[in-house]
This record gives C-alpha cells, structure tokens and sequence, in this order.
C-alpha cells in the first residue's frame, strides 16, 4: 500500500517536506515559506505558532543507516540555517517575536508509515 507522500514523482528529500509540513500543520504551526532562499543558503520551512517563528531543518532517511537524522545537522548546517535566519529576520521583523530552530527528522519506510521526531529548540543562535 502506498501512502499519499509516497510519490513517485518526489526525491526522498522532497517526501519528506511533505510529511514534515502536514505534521507541523497538525501540531498547530502556520507554514509561511518553504524552501525559502535567504542570502546564500536555504531554510526548509519557516513556521509560525502562536508568538514563535520557527526555522526547521527537515532530514529524512530510509530505514537501516548507522546514522540517525538528526545527527546530520552538524555545526556547519546549523551556522548556515542561522545565517539564513538572521537574512530572514532582517526583511521580516517582528519584535514581539521568539525565534527558535527545530529539526523534523524522518525516517521514511519504502512501505508502512514514518516514523517523525520533531526536535522543538534543537539548536541555539550563536
């Protein structure tokens, strides 16, 4: 059985976006940009909840690597996700804002359903 994010037409990449945007939209986060170009670098999703902006790195991986999703946001992604952030914050301030950075990390199954973490203030501004 297939699943709707299961499409064959989506990179692994690609599916998983999906799945973290429905999940953050079920938790209650407003999706205001995807894949969003700030500066030089990208944000996977820029979400909004109540007074918090949220900058989310989505990682997604087949079931069977040694290596857990999460863990592949390292301190030179997370430096430019921070970049990007400060570039976003320049040309939408909001002061009564807090802003903070998630990570959505999956593990996507050729069959059956994911299996998604979300890891809320995963890593800090420096």
């Amino acid at each position: 059985m297939k699943f709707p994010w299961q499409r064959t037409d989506l990179s692994l990449g690609q599916q998983g976006e999906e799945l973290a945007v429905q999940f953050l939209r079920g938790k209650g986060y407003a999706i205001l940009e995807r894949n969003s170009w700030q500066g030089r670098y990208e944000i996977d999703i820029v979400a909004r909840k109540g007074d918090t902006i949220v900058f989310a790195e989505v990682r997604t991986q087949r079931p069977g690597n040694s290596v857990l999703p999460e863990d592949t946001v390292g301190p030179v992604k997370q430096r430019h996700i921070r970049q990007a952030a400060r570039h976003y914050r320049t040309y939408h301030p909001d002061r009564e804002a807090y802003y903070r950075f998630d990570i959505v990390a999956i593990i996507l199954p050729e069959t059956g359903p994911p299996e998604i973490t979300h890891y809320e203030d995963a890593f800090q501004d420096r």
